[in-house]
């Protein structure tokens, strides 16, 4: 009944763990992304791109930035000479040279593919949109953006614009770029999509759409790009080729310009650490050539979710019906697998996150354990109070040890019965006053109690002067009519030993004792009202052992066994004159030891 309540509470709890992993918490989106970060493969450059970074030496021996149009013209032109496929400069050219170079900076673009920086800008501006062809239902949701920070016209014409945006996740880290972008009259391509098309000589791009919004994006020529619904690419992190104006090994690539001295240009922060525009943008065109880049899945959170109540159920039926050795050995092997998987599928390309499911689990786990050990604990307890004062301290520790050998709901069980009870009693009692009496049980009892223990019983309780005893519950005793009657004689050797103590205290009293056993299947457990209740036994094989004790002062010996004891005993035995008991219409056997004591 425990286990099924701990499971019942495990699924409750299960079911409150996957309210944040279903409304995607801000913590949860930090877990996953950082685990991401982690796990995700460094990808190696495809040796199609270089970076050009004009650094703060170059900086300070043209007279400081911003470099005069003709001077960027003369980079252009020695790029071309140099061999290079194309080229991309991440910088803004929103206002004219005052110098009057755009001319010869527009001559130089034209020269070969080039590509120009045009931030997102919040100002309802809108360039020429691009031929886009859908492949798919209607889009419901895409990136709409708000506007933009055109170049001047000379230079736009001269070159492509691509467009430039640094939306973070929620930790304030880039990770993830849209493709495309659109517009009340169309879409706009990305820097890096940009750069893809005017090296393929493209015009239009392909959009693949599904019920969920984006599922790819196409450059003719291209494989088709991977992305989630919103159009956006994760961005792997290669570390492309780097070059300065000094060098410019530029040959049969296409070239990303960037300006790298201080105070210049904004640095991003991405999980490779904080990198200028260009560099990013190199790295979002690096991705879009890898076939098995990094992607986040529509399916995402259904498997997540689905994987959060498989290996929480696992892990509570495991840590609920399991002891803590195996089920933490078992467990260990479950997370163990979970981490691997997840490991395995980050560095394959599909981003789905184990990591909430473990913590979920390792929690529910947590859980379970505490309260598995807290109901062992209160039970150890329960059987330590109930026992300790009526089994020997071994049986009492063997049954905290295994709880599992005591059914205290109660079960129907054969066991042997043994009943005492002092001779004259109360008529002793009534000479004595009640510090002696009090004595006079209290001696008696104690050398019942170790006879009975002695012999692996359990002292099931007192009744004034007469004392109950069961062999073979709560523990298990193979031979329990033999060991019940070694314990009756036993009791009657130690009468000798109290009586000898009551001598040598004072009180000159004879103790005599009538002992009854037998030997039935009864009904043992706990038993009494919902406010308390005491381990023991109901049955007629009980009702028999009590009636034959009281049945020893009539037939004039000091112990009476029934005839089920008798078949199970190798002891020797003397068959005295049935007997009618109370309870029982006809006559019973019974049977007392040749040499017992009287």
């Amino acid at each position: 009944m425990t286990k099924k309540r701990n499971l019942l509470f495990s699924f409750a709890l299960l079911v409150l763990l996957s309210v944040p992993l279903l409304f995607d918490a801000t913590a949860l989106q930090v877990l996953r992304l950082k685990t991401f970060d982690v796990f995700v493969n460094e990808q190696s450059p495809s040796g199609n791109f270089v970076v050009l970074n004009i650094t703060e030496e170059d900086v300070a021996r043209e007279g400081g930035w911003p470099f005069p149009r003709t001077r960027l013209a003369e980079i252009q032109e020695e790029l071309i000479a140099k061999g290079v496929l194309g080229v991309g400069w991440v910088i803004l050219f929103p206002q004219a040279d005052r110098l009057g170079g755009d001319s010869a900076f527009a001559e130089a673009l034209a020269k070969v593919p080039s590509v120009i920086a045009m931030p997102e800008y919040d100002n309802g501006v809108y360039p020429e949109t691009h031929g886009t062809v859908i492949l798919g239902p209607e889009l419901g949701n895409s990136i709409e953006a708000k506007g933009f920070l055109e170049n001047i016209s000379i230079l736009k014409n001269a070159a492509e614009q691509g467009a430039i945006t640094a939306n973070v996740d929620v930790d304030n880290l880039l990770r993830r770029m849209p493709l495309l972008l659109i517009t009340p009259d169309g879409w706009v391509a990305s820097f890096a999509t940009q750069v893809l098309k005017v090296l393929t000589g493209t015009d239009t791009y392909q959009i693949k759409t599904n019920s969920n919004g984006i599922e790819a994006v196409r450059v003719r020529q291209l494989p088709p790009i991977n992305t989630d619904s919103l159009g956006r690419k994760w961005v792997s992190w290669v570390k492309t080729e780097e070059t300065d104006l000094a060098e410019m090994n530029v040959q049969d690539k296409f070239v990303f310009i960037g300006v790298t001295a201080k105070g210049v240009m904004p640095q991003i922060a991405t999980p490779a650490g904080l990198l200028e525009p260009h560099k990013i943008q190199a790295a979002l065109a690096e991705s879009l050539l890898i076939q098995n880049s990094p992607m986040i899945p529509d399916y995402r959170l259904a498997l997540e979710v689905l994987l959060l109540l498989l290996l929480g159920l696992l892990v509570a039926i495991l840590s609920n019906y399991l002891g803590i050795t195996w089920g933490i050995a078992l467990i260990g092997a479950v997370w163990a697998g979970t981490a691997y998987f997840g490991i395995w599928t980050i560095q394959q390309g599909t981003l789905i996150d184990v990591t909430y499911s473990l913590v979920s689990s390792f929690f529910i786990a947590s859980t379970n354990f505490y309260l598995n050990f807290r109901t062992q604990y209160k039970l150890r307890q329960q059987i330590k109070k109930q026992f300790e004062h009526y089994l020997d301290p071994r049986q009492v520790k063997k049954l905290q040890e295994n709880p599992n050998l005591l059914k205290l709901e109660g079960e129907r069980k054969m066991a042997t019965f043994l009943f005492t009870d002092v001779r004259g009693f109360t008529s002793m009692s009534e000479k004595l006053n009640p510090e002696q009496v009090t004595e006079i049980i209290n001696i008696v009892l104690t050398q019942q109690v170790l006879a009975v223990q002695k012999y692996g019983g359990m002292v099931d309780k007192f009744i004034g002067d007469a004392m109950m005893a069961i062999f073979n519950a709560p523990i298990d005793l193979f031979d329990h009519p033999n060991s019940a009657i070694s314990a009756g004689i036993e009791i009657i050797k130690n009468m000798r030993i109290a009586n000898e103590e009551l001598k040598d205290r004072g009180i000159n009293q004879q103790i005599k004792i009538g002992i009854g056993i037998n030997t039935g299947e009864a009904v043992i457990g706990n038993m009494g009202s919902d406010t308390r209740f005491d381990y023991s036994a109901i049955g007629d094989a009980v009702n028999l052992a009590a009636r034959l004790e009281s049945a020893t002062k009539e037939v004039g010996v000091n112990i009476l066994i029934g005839h089920a004891t008798i078949e199970r005993s190798y002891y020797s035995f003397m068959e005295l004159e049935p007997i009618k008991v109370k309870g029982k219409q006809a006559e019973i056997k019974i049977y007392t030891l040749e040499n017992a004591i009287k």
